[in-house]
């Protein structure tokens, strides 16, 4: 048996190490003299740092009695008292004893943001996450909003540690957004952490609906989009069930980030599809191949589509496969219900059908993805109607979309080409009529460049003449070389003002064509009026020249002939004209050789007057020398 009186022994010793000793009385005097004087509590307070742990605490007690409204004090005492209890279990009695202090120093400490946040971190690390919430709630009560930053940063930290409530996270985090709205990404973060994706995608369109928003994660508004995007279509049942209109949102991105189209238009029917709306998943990859105008877009478009109808086509084919392996052998009993029409549910060619059908219309919706690009691009427009080739309906409606549809300030290639293959199309298939209807369309049009203008009346006078409509063929260039009744004649600069038609009748190109054509069907003097009215026109060139002295020399016309010649040498000059004196001079030798030797010296040295060099190495001025 123990000795009955050792506890009491040692209860006295434990009293006695708590007690004033001599060196104490000192301070002991002073403060019973003057008990409020902080300096002489914090001098009495420094001189026993050594002291054990037990009687410092009772110093500061004391002291904190006297003075309960010191910070200085109390922020000394607690933090002694942190370090006595680090490293210690989060259950263990002294930790609660700590929390219990930091209670009393916050009835006079409550405006102190530093003792709120030691303790609020002490109860974290005690894992009380009732106490610790409704603590900063206390906290964010007592201090003024100008603090709340510093407290909100230990709070945010509380609500991401492990057995956290979410509902109460999300509520605390609803909480600090009204302070600062600009985090509002770390509170999304949060959300798609904790599988809350329908709130995650309502939180991100209001940021994407803030014209005033910027991002402290250095995100554009185009990533946050394609965030968004990203987070409807792979979770639509928990945005829907937010009330957000998804496909507005997706819409609304569609129209206003055009370089990232194609992507949009594919999670939206992503989204759909998600839903097991297939159909309208169907409409819009539809509806998207049918309006971007970028070749990329288009192919991510089309290659989603072609994987999602094969993906149905493969599920209808296993689950075809499935019944038909279920199916029993009750097969006996004749309910007389087998020459009924039933619906199986078989749908699997339809399926093949539409697949290879998208297969086939690629190059068709290629080609209107192109010519959204540029609706003016000619050369398209050719290749479009090809693609239609063995579908003559198709090809007039895209001729006739065509004609409609470019801009001739704007067109890319010739635009006159439209409508000769236009016209040409109903003369290959028999129709000359509508193809004369074309052509007359085609005259009208206000064409940039006078030449298209005269390519189209030839190409039209071709065509009556590959149906031996030879009268006809004449008189279209009779009617295009017409010259318009004007008041008065214009200058230059007023005539190329005009329409193209108004300058139609100096076109070289319409007049050359006309002057073949006297030639072949004509009478000589009706190809040497039309070769006559180029000239007064000022609209023949040297070719035309020599083929005009050539006819009449054919003709025996060798008057004629050099005068023409003459008339060409007065309407250009050097070098143009050195092949028409060539071709001069030539003719008079061989027709009159020497016998007009006065004359042929004059031509030889007019023709030489206007030129110092030889023009070509079998010159005819040669033979001057030989006849002279």
């Amino acid at each position: 048996m123990g000795q009955p009186g050792a506890p009491a022994t040692a209860g006295v010793a434990n009293l006695d190490e708590l007690m004033p000793s001599e060196d104490d009385l000192l301070y002991e005097e002073e403060l019973l003299r003057n008990p409020y004087s902080l300096k002489m509590w914090w001098r009495y307070i420094q001189a026993r740092s050594d002291a054990p742990e037990r009687r410092k605490h009772l110093l500061y007690e004391r002291a904190l009695r006297a003075l309960p409204g010191s910070y200085k004090l109390w922020h000394a005492y607690l933090t002694e008292r942190l370090l006595a209890v680090r490293g210690l279990a989060p259950r263990d009695p002294a930790l609660s004893s700590l929390a219990h202090t930091y209670e009393r120093s916050l009835v006079t400490m409550h405006k102190m943001p530093r003792i709120w946040l030691e303790y609020l971190q002490l109860l974290m690390d005690m894992k009380l996450v009732t106490q610790a919430r409704r603590t900063f709630d206390r906290a964010l009560a007592a201090l003024p909003i100008t603090q709340h930053d510093r407290v909100w940063v230990l709070y945010l930290r509380f609500l991401g540690q492990p057995g956290i409530p979410v509902e109460t996270a999300v509520r605390v985090y609803r909480r600090y957004l009204q302070l600062e709205p600009t985090h509002a990404e770390e509170f999304i973060t949060y959300l798609k952490q904790q599988g809350r994706w329908g709130e995650a995608a309502k939180r991100l369109a209001g940021v994407l609906n803030d014209d005033t928003f910027r991002s402290i994660e250095g995100k554009s508004k185009h990533s946050l989009w394609l965030e968004l995007c990203e987070l409807i279509t792979k979770h639509p049942q928990e945005v829907l069930a937010e009330g957000i209109d998804v496909e507005a949102i997706l819409r609304g991105g569609i129209r206003k980030y055009k370089d990232e189209v194609g992507r949009l238009w594919t999670a939206l029917a992503d989204f759909h599809i998600r839903r097991g709306a297939f159909e309208v998943a169907r409409d819009i990859y539809e509806e998207g191949m049918s309006s971007v105008a970028t070749v990329r877009d288009f192919g991510l478009i089309f290659d989603a589509l072609s994987h999602f109808e094969e993906s149905l086509l493969a599920a209808k084919m296993a689950a075809a496969g499935d019944d038909a392996d279920a199916m029993g052998a009750d097969e006996t009993e004749d309910d007389g219900a087998d020459f009924l029409l039933t619906d199986s549910g078989d749908d699997v060619d339809l399926r093949l059908a539409r697949l290879e059908a998208l297969a086939t219309r690629r190059p068709a919706l290629l080609s209107a993805v192109m010519l959204r690009q540029n609706p003016h691009n000619v050369a398209e427009w050719h290749k479009r109607v090809k693609l239609f080739t063995g579908d003559p309906t198709k090809q007039i409606l895209t001729y006739t979309e065509a004609v409609k549809t470019v801009d001739h300030d704007k067109a890319v290639g010739k635009p006159n080409t439209l409508w000769i293959a236009f016209a040409k199309f109903y003369e290959k298939h028999g129709d000359v009529a509508n193809a004369r209807i074309i052509f007359n369309k085609a005259t009208q049009v206000p064409y940039k460049y006078v030449d298209d203008l005269a390519t189209v009346w030839c190409e039209w006078a071709e065509m009556e003449l590959r149906h031996n409509n030879f009268k006809s063929a004449l008189d279209l260039m009779q009617r295009g070389t017409a010259a318009p009744q004007r008041p008065r004649k214009l200058s230059p600069d007023e005539e190329r003002k005009l329409p193209v038609q108004e300058r139609l009748y100096r076109s070289s190109k319409l007049w050359s064509f006309y002057a073949d054509l006297e030639e072949s069907l004509g009478t000589i003097e009706s190809a040497c009026k039309v070769y006559d009215t180029m000239l007064d026109l000022k609209v023949a060139t040297p070719q035309i020249i020599l083929n005009y002295a050539l006819m009449l020399q054919e003709a025996k016309h060798w008057e004629a002939s050099f005068q023409v010649y003459e008339r060409g040498t007065s309407l250009f000059k050097y070098p143009h004209v050195a092949d028409i004196w060539a071709a001069y001079l030539k003719s008079f030798v061989a027709r009159y050789g020497g016998s007009k030797l006065e004359r042929a010296r004059d031509l030889f040295e007019t023709a030489i007057k206007g030129t110092r060099t030889m023009i070509c190495p079998q010159d005819p001025f040669l033979s001057c020398g030989e006849i002279c």
